[in-house]
């Protein structure tokens, strides 16, 4: 029996690119859409958000000297490119998606409305949210956080490259140790770069739960669904 009815996917733009320096590797979006897909079919309603750090980064950008509302308006845009990217994987696998977008481009998708948007989930299709918030300086983890909260999803599935959260980068520290479960409050005074201190507040102060765990190992995504112990789960 699944633990959540509907769930919010949050992915970054670098987990379609695989083992490529930028830009989408179609098996890796087949892949991810494969995981979408197995959860879909038990019935779980899905969301999904995604970056667009695989094409380009605002903030980089903005570090080098670009204005930053362009910079991340440009970011936002590359969300969308990823956003059709992933409804292409998934409706090859036969999956109804709709890719919603906060920066109304109707030749493409739909524009982002709210009681749309929960109507799709209920007739089975996958919705995709791209352009992130619609605003710059608001990051895609913020905009999951958004979009978690006016669908009313159950959690926040945020897939990664590490199985959780940990004290310090475990690619970087081998004695660093994970957390099963850790508070909001903990990660925001731990700086945990978990997902940005905007996300985090807003899940806290509506007490929706993150589950962070890793997108690479198949059948993850099945497993924090079932809400088997996945990863690390961020609560009150």
């Amino acid at each position: 029996m699944p633990a959540y009815q509907r769930v919010l996917l949050k992915l970054s733009g670098e987990a379609l690119m695989g083992e490529q320096k930028f830009g989408v590797d179609p098996a890796v979006a087949n892949s991810i859409a494969g995981e979408v897909a197995d959860i879909q079919r038990k019935g779980i309603q899905t969301a999904i958000v995604i970056g667009g750090g695989n094409i380009f980064r605002g903030m980089a950008a903005s570090a080098k000297g670009m204005d930053r509302s362009t910079a991340d308006y440009m970011g936002m845009l590359a969300t969308v490119m990823n956003a059709l990217a992933l409804q292409d994987a998934l409706e090859q696998l036969n999956v109804t998606t709709r890719v919603l977008t906060a920066i109304e481009m109707r030749a493409v998708a739909e524009p982002f409305i709210r009681r749309r948007a929960i109507r799709h989930l209920e007739k089975g299709r996958v919705v995709v949210f791209a352009a992130g918030t619609g605003n710059p300086y608001f990051t895609t983890d913020t905009a999951a956080a958004l979009r978690a909260m006016e669908i009313k999803a159950d959690v926040i599935l945020k897939g990664t490259k590490v199985d959780g959260i940990y004290t310090a980068d475990p690619m970087l520290h081998p004695d660093a140790t994970r957390f099963e479960t850790i508070s909001y409050l903990n990660v925001l005074e731990r700086g945990l770069k978990v997902m940005d201190t905007t996300a985090i507040s807003l899940c806290m102060d509506n007490k929706l739960p993150i589950v962070i765990f890793n997108l690479r190992k198949p059948g993850n995504l099945t497993r924090a669904v079932l809400g088997e112990p996945v990863g690390s789960l961020v609560t009150a």
